[in-house]
Order: structure tokens, then sequence, then C-alpha cells
């Protein structure tokens, strides 16, 4: 018996019922982990306009909102769209403020001497110290610095060197779409063609690509293939992939291995040192709560020493000597000597904010733990609802993250759910024209979250089943 079984069992409580769900969160051992952020209100939501995330439509009680959408203007809204903006830790405007005081009463001396004992020049050890254990690997072999496509075009700079026939970037076909423009731009810089790309396509009426598949085109084209670069977690699916499997197979067939962990850093258990992955980046904003735009952080394997070619920058170079200023680079020890510039401080203590968090977590696997139960009730919540609308979200909790994604039949029943989820302060992300993405994020997200979350779909369905039917 599963875990949300078993407490229905003990309490003799309907698993479809609120009840369930406030007594779920009773018994978190997380639920504290909620107070560190701040949650928009309704009213706030409201008027942010439309947009991915805040929703459009009408704010009447109309039949497709049922009476769920009677919330107050001040109350906390109801954020499931952690998969594209986590919400604000409140540490990150705490050490924000203290940052931009810092620059205010010391300005260039904050570089070396801080009031907090934060100085700038090692501010990112503090960053990677805290980020490591969340995607399996050793301090030094996790940096940060600029934004996720810039990171990932700095690293295939690195990694990607087409050689005879092995010349081929492997991508999943339904990658975001700036995987695909770092991939063919990468290949255009080096005179090769859009045919370098080698696009890893679902079967015929599938939205998932399987496992066996990926592995099945590596044992077959894996002599042509000179880069693996695929999703952790897929952004419109939420399928996560077995990087464990693919990276043996893929080093096996003598391929560089990377992953865009946009999806999956602070999401899913990653063990990148472990799996060997080459290069691997990530963007912080999602899970990882490190607000818009927030720095990219990145990956490389120990096993990559000083001379191995990279783009170089002064940042990059051995912190020991950096200040000489001589023009002969000397690479710094693992990932920080990839780093091409200095660490963006204001951003970089945003993220901070949120790792303290993750730390008082306890782990990954604590947070992995509540993130799989939550997901497992609101799929339970919302499969007898779905009438002309299907999760298309693998149901095997190992194979997918903190991410359901409903598909609807038509535009129009899509229109009416994701309108009566904003009136009702319901907080998702829609992908046109017919998904919608929900995330519980365990740091912040509770039960009865996911249980008003499913409530409003179902209503809204079935008034517009009861429209169509008039």
């Amino acid at each position: 018996m599963d875990y949300i079984a078993a407490v229905a069992a003990e309490t003799g409580l309907a698993i479809d019922s609120e009840a369930l769900a406030l007594a779920l969160d009773a018994r978190d051992e997380l639920r504290e982990l909620r107070d560190e952020f701040s949650i928009p209100t309704v009213g706030d939501i409201a008027g942010s306009g439309p947009g991915p995330g805040s929703g459009s439509g009408s704010d009447s009680d109309s039949e497709s909102g049922s009476n769920h959408n009677h919330v107050h203007p001040a109350a906390a809204c109801t954020y499931l769209a952690g998969n594209s903006l986590g919400l604000m830790p409140r540490r990150a405007r705490q050490l924000v403020g203290e940052e931009l005081d810092e620059w205010a009463r010391r300005g260039v001396v904050g570089h070396h001497r801080h009031s907090h004992g934060r100085a700038w020049v090692a501010y990112r050890e503090r960053v990677v110290e805290l980020m490591a254990p969340l995607v399996g690997a050793g301090a030094r072999e996790v940096g940060v610095m600029a934004s996720l496509t810039s990171a990932l075009h700095l690293l295939l700079a690195a990694f990607y060197r087409p050689h005879a026939q092995r010349t081929r970037i492997l991508l999943e076909a339904h990658a975001f779409p700036s995987d695909h423009y770092a991939a063919e731009s990468q290949a255009q810089w080096h005179g090769l063609g859009a045919g370098a790309v080698l696009l890893a396509e679902p079967r015929a009426g599938e939205l998932v690509l399987r496992t066996d598949d990926v592995l099945a085109l590596l044992a077959e084209r894996g002599s042509e293939i000179a880069v693996v670069l695929l999703s952790g977690v897929q952004y419109y699916t939420g399928q996560a992939f077995d990087m464990a499997r693919i990276t043996a197979a893929a080093r096996a067939a003598g391929c560089v291995v990377g992953w865009d962990l946009a999806h999956a850093a602070g999401n899913v258990a990653l063990q990148l040192h472990a799996w060997g992955a080459d290069f691997a980046c990530w963007c912080t904003y999602k899970y990882l709560n490190a607000g818009p735009g927030g720095v990219a952080g990145f990956f490389v394997h120990e096993r990559h020493g000083a001379d191995h070619p990279r783009l170089k920058g002064w940042w990059g170079h051995d912190a020991a000597t950096r200040f000489d200023m001589t023009n002969a680079f000397a690479p710094a020890a693992g990932a920080a000597g990839f780093e091409v510039s200095n660490t963006p401080v204001l951003a970089a203590a945003a993220l901070l904010g949120s790792l303290q968090v993750f730390a008082r977590a306890g782990g990954m696997a604590r947070l992995r733990a509540k993130s799989e139960r939550l997901t497992a009730l609101l799929e339970r919540l919302l499969q007898p609802a779905l009438v002309r609308a299907r999760i298309i979200t693998p149901c095997d909790p190992a194979q997918r993250g903190a991410q359901l994604s409903v598909v609807f039949d038509d535009a129009d029943a899509f229109a009416a759910v994701f309108s009566a989820l904003a009136a009702a302060g319901v907080v998702c992300d829609e992908r046109k024209p017919s998904c919608i993405r929900i995330a519980p994020a365990p740091l912040y997200n509770s039960y009865a979250d996911v249980w008003r979350c499913a409530a409003v779909i179902a209503a809204a369905i079935a008034a517009a089943i009861k429209a169509d039917q008039r």
C-alpha cells in the first residue's frame, strides 16, 4: 500500500477529500519550509495581466469556475508554476539587500573585505558548495556563470569537437527551442549543415521518447555522434529520462555526454559524477528559485583537466595568480576554469538564499519523496475528471519530475479550464494550443494546493460538458 492510501486507510478519509489533503499536510515533515517563501496573493496575480502562468479570461462567477472562484483577493494563491519560475525565498530578499548595503557602504572594498564574510571574489564558492550536492557532484565540478543558453554555448565550444565521421549532435526532437538553436548554430560554426543535428523522435503516435529507443539509436549510430545533448526532464511532457543508462550507453559508444538540466536541477535526484556525464548546465530560476533570469549553473566532470580546450576568460584563471595580470592563461582547477567572467553577485545572492532553504530541507532524497507523493495525489484526483483530456506525463514516478502535463482534445475546453484556474487563483502554466502544465514543488507546495487545483479543473470540465449538452 502506498503512502497516500495508507494515510487514507488509517484516518478513514476518502482519497478525493480535502480532509485527507489537510491530514497529509499535518504529517508533512517539510511543511515549515513553505514559510520560507513569499506566496503571491490572489489579488496580486489577478492584477498582473494576461501571460504565461498568470492566466487570462473572466473573473466572473460563471459555471466554468464553480464555487472555487470565490477566493478573497488577499488569500494566498495556489502556485503550481515552479517549472517556469519558482517562488521567491524570503532569504533571497535578505541576502540581496545585504549585498546592496555592502555596495553602498563599502564600494570596491566588498570584493575582498565583506561585512558578512561573503567576499565577492569568492562568492561562487559559497554557491557551489550548496548546489553541488543537488546535482550529485563535487564542489570542484560545479560552476556558476551567464544564463543557461550562454553556458550551453560555452560548454559546447569546449566539448563539441567534430572530426572524421563523428560529427553529429544527438538532440531530442522536441527539446526546448534554445537547445535546437544552440546545437544548430554550433554545427554551423564548425562549417557543418543542419544535418549534423541528429534528432531522436518518439514513436509514431507517442509523445514520450522511450529510453530503449535512445539506446537503440546509440547502438546503431553512435559512431557518428560527437555529443549527446538531451534534457534531464522534458519541459513539455514532464518525462524524466533515464540519465544513468543513457550516459553509460553513450560513453560506451565513444560519445561525449551533456545534459540540459533546466527542468531537472532541484527537481529530481541527480548523480552527475557517478553517472560519468562529461558536462551539464541548468538554469536556476525554476525549481532552484533564484529569480527571473537567475545565473546558470554548470557541471564539468573532474576527469577533464587543465589541458581540456575551452573558451578562456579572466575569471577562469587560477585565483591565486589572477591579479598578477599576466597574459599566460593558467586555468583554475575544475569547473572554475571554464568560467569566463566574474560571478554576478546580486543574482548569486538570490540563488544562495534558495540554496540555504534546500540545505535546511536535508537533501534531495527527502524532497523527492514528498514530490512523488504530491504528484501522485494530483494524478489520482485528476484522472476521474479528465473527459476530453489526458495526462501525457508518464505514470511511473521514476520517469517523471514534479509535473503533470494535461492535454485537452480541443482548444475551447483548454481555454475554459485555464481561465477557471486563473479566476480561482490557481497559477499553472499553459503551452498552447492545448496543454496545461501543473508542477507541485515540494519546498513550498502543500497537499491542499494539489487538491484545490484538481477540484477547480474537475468543476470546469463538468461545467463545460454541461454547457455542451444544452
